[in-house]
């Protein structure tokens, strides 16, 4: 009996194009395997002869990071068998087809992520063996898998927080929420390879490379991680950022459209940190960054966000006699708006009950264990008070929860309390909708109704654990317990008396109303208001004062009056952030009591609309026609116009035209073709910028065809 020639192995097929697909993941590209843990994949091995199960022995070998050793979960070896050994490295199902075989590999669903090379042994009897490599393969979370902990069991939610490449951060101010377009672009066929970038750039792995690659089977270990990559206030992170007013040495925060520009500039410069970003660009860009590495994330905003750096869940706010906001000497503050992302996953390392949406925030606002990063903190945790739980939990707390005490300051020292607010703080925190454009209001997911027994009863809760059993000795807590400054004789208002529009006057009318109070129950009175108007900074705070009046007014009992008020476009033109945030403030003192009180109206001016149309049929490869249009409603002309379209699926890139000036009254008509690159449901984003209006965005969603598709 002649002698079987040895086994010889002639080609390999990855099959990434049917594995990608079956593991989600096509959009990335189908040249190079990419699957997700926890889940089977398909090779195709090509010997010189048939296979032979009994005699011919074939040992895997998987290995990622720069040590791989199978102590650390970095190398894995594992011989082929007929079936599945359970939630571990194995090869089984394989068939025999003439010299091919077929097996499927099964990664197990805490597998380190990462990029794996894989070869195999070839072995027979005790004689010759010969190791040959198969390739590489790249290896995600998969929230598809029952048993990894990112699992999300729903289709509509993977779609939209695994799949979507595109959404919008919410920006404003509570009573006027704008939704910004953004392109996530998380499956740009090279953004794959700056996820794991950055991973690599991190201090943990510069300081131990192997330990930390053997932590990235761990989602909270991973978070923690992107968290503080993103910025760069420790490491080479992605983004500077800048709360100034100077962008001159790069972009502006506002005029970014999405996250495929800054990770590409990121990476070309070889890590040199992006300029500039603020809280929604670092979120935007954590959101690509664990989205593509199969985490399900979504970007959340907060309204009116605490900064409680001394954590005593106090923040506290100065006015002067002429109304005017004062810079407060603590690091405390409170943020027009702040952006943070959540992450799903279940928590391990937590007490039941806790599983599902995790806070992480890249923001750099505090360091955690000596970086600055925050999270995960979970969402759960933070509506039960429960903010002894890692990481970061009393921070977050306060973010959503804090007081807010107004004081009236004068003469070195706070003098009276102007107002105390329990529920000013944390307010329509909004994520985008499952399926659709619109906002979701999710404050419900954070606290209970403002005011109820359950809100009030886990801010005591917190409050003992963050500050412990002694809290009744705060400084103010005896001008609180008096209720002085809730006594008072008037009811006080302001209103827009029209929709405010940046270049136009600004109408305000001061309701006030005569009310009975303790010291001169029906008596008239007489109140000197003065008011005074700021820009407003992102960040908190305000710019010196820009606008000033003096009102006098008499009130009789059960008297109303409307006071007018007009704050001239002169006064504010050229004064404004580049958000376009006004405040009005009013501090009315009482002639009979010596009392004051204050009365506030942020003014948020909305820059022009833009009008975007696109064809009826879009087909991937054929052309698109987009008509783009923006009239100049304004009163003063925008100069040095540049528009920039941005699209995953719709543009490879990015397309930038200068537009020149556009004069009040004047309209810009703007009429192009794309070429879009990928099927599916797309956003096209539309950016103009000026310098006079930073940030005018529209969008379009557009469906695209399949190339040939009837």
């Amino acid at each position: 009996m002649d002698q079987v020639a040895a086994l010889e192995l002639r080609s390999v097929d990855l099959q990434s194009s049917r594995n990608n697909k079956e593991h989600h993941t096509q959009e990335m590209g189908l040249k190079r395997l990419i699957v997700r843990r926890g889940q089977l994949f398909t090779l195709q091995l090509h010997f010189n002869r048939p296979f032979q199960f009994q005699t011919d022995h074939i040992t895997f070998v998987a290995e990622t990071g720069p040590a791989p050793m199978e102590l650390l979960g970095t190398r894995a070896i594992f011989s082929l068998t007929q079936a599945r050994q359970g939630n571990v490295w194995s090869a089984s199902d394989f068939t025999i087809d003439s010299d091919s075989l077929f097996v499927s590999l099964f990664t197990p669903a805490n597998a380190v992520i990462g990029s794996y090379t894989l070869k195999i042994e070839i072995s027979q009897g005790q004689g010759h063996s010969s190791t040959h490599p198969l390739g590489t393969f790249i290896l995600l979370f998969n929230p598809w898998s029952a048993e990894d902990d990112v699992h999300l069991p729903s289709e509509a939610l993977l779609r939209e927080y695994i799949l979507t490449d595109y959404g919008f951060v919410y920006k404003g101010q509570k009573r006027l929420i704008t939704a910004r377009p953004w392109n996530y672009g998380q499956f740009e066929e090279d953004i794959i390879d700056i996820c794991f970038e950055i991973l690599n750039k991190s201090l943990y792995f510069l300081k131990n490379p192997s330990k930390d690659c053997s932590q990235r089977n761990d989602v909270v270990y991973v978070c923690r991680v992107v968290s503080a990559m993103i910025n760069s206030n420790d490491d080479r992170g992605v983004l500077q950022g800048n709360w100034g007013e100077d962008y001159s040495m790069g972009v502006s925060p506002l005029e970014w459209n999405g996250s495929v520009a800054i990770l590409r500039q990121w990476s070309a410069r070889g890590g040199q940190p992006v300029m500039y970003g603020q809280c929604w660009v670092f979120a935007a860009v954590m959101c690509t960054v664990m989205r593509c590495l199969g985490v399900p994330t979504r970007v959340v905003s907060n309204f009116r966000s605490a900064h409680n750096a001394d954590g005593n869940l106090t923040i506290d706010t100065y006015y002067n006699r002429n109304a005017e906001m004062l810079p407060n000497q603590k690091q405390d503050k409170i943020w027009n708006f702040h952006v943070w992302n959540e992450c799903w996953m279940i928590r391990k390392d937590l007490p039941p009950g806790y599983n599902g949406w995790q806070v992480l925030d890249p923001t750099p606002q505090q360091t955690s264990s000596g970086l600055f990063c925050c999270g995960p903190a979970s969402v759960k945790a933070i509506k039960e008070g429960e903010v002894q739980l890692p990481y970061d939990t009393p921070f977050v707390y306060a973010e959503v929860n804090a007081d807010e005490v107004i004081w009236l300051f004068g003469d070195g020292q706070a003098q009276e309390i102007l107002a105390h607010n329990t529920s000013s703080i944390g307010n329509e925190i909004s994520t985008k909708m499952v399926g659709s454009d619109q906002r979701q209001n999710i404050t419900s997911s954070y606290k209970y109704p403002e005011g109820s027994p359950e809100e009030r009863s886990v801010f005591m809760k917190a409050s003992q654990k963050m500050l412990g059993p002694g809290r009744a000795s705060s400084p103010f807590l005896d001008l609180l317990g008096s209720g002085d400054f809730q006594d008072q004789p008037a009811q006080l208002q302001l209103h827009l008396a029209r929709m405010p529009e940046w270049g136009r006057d600004l109408l305000l009318k001061l309701h006030a109303r005569r009310v009975a109070d303790r010291a001169h129950p029906r008596a008239p009175i007489r109140l000197e208001v003065r008011f005074c108007a700021q820009a407003l900074l992102h960040k908190g705070g305000a710019r010196e004062p820009l606008w000033r009046q003096t009102v006098h007014l008499n009130l009789d009992f059960g008297q109303e009056i409307e006071w007018p008020l007009l704050l001239p476009f002169n006064n504010y033109g050229n004064k404004l952030t580049d958000e376009k945030l006004i405040r009005v403030s009013g501090i009315a003192k009482v002639k009979e009591t010596g009392r004051s009180m204050l009365v506030l109206k942020d003014i948020s001016l909305e820059p022009p609309h833009l009008s975007i149309k696109a064809s009826e049929r879009a087909e991937v490869g054929k052309a698109l026609g987009v008509h783009i249009t923006l009239t100049n409603n304004l009163t003063v002309a925008l100069s040095n116009c540049v528009m920039v379209l941005e699209g995953s699926g719709l543009i490879d890139g990015q397309i930038s035209n200068e537009l020149g000036t556009l004069l009040p009254g004047h309209t810009i008509q703007i009429q192009l073709d794309l070429y879009p690159i990928k099927a599916g449901p797309r956003q096209l984003q539309v950016l103009i910028s000026s310098n006079e209006v930073k940030e005018i965005k529209g969008y379009q969603d557009i469906f695209v065809a399949a190339a040939g598709a009837s």
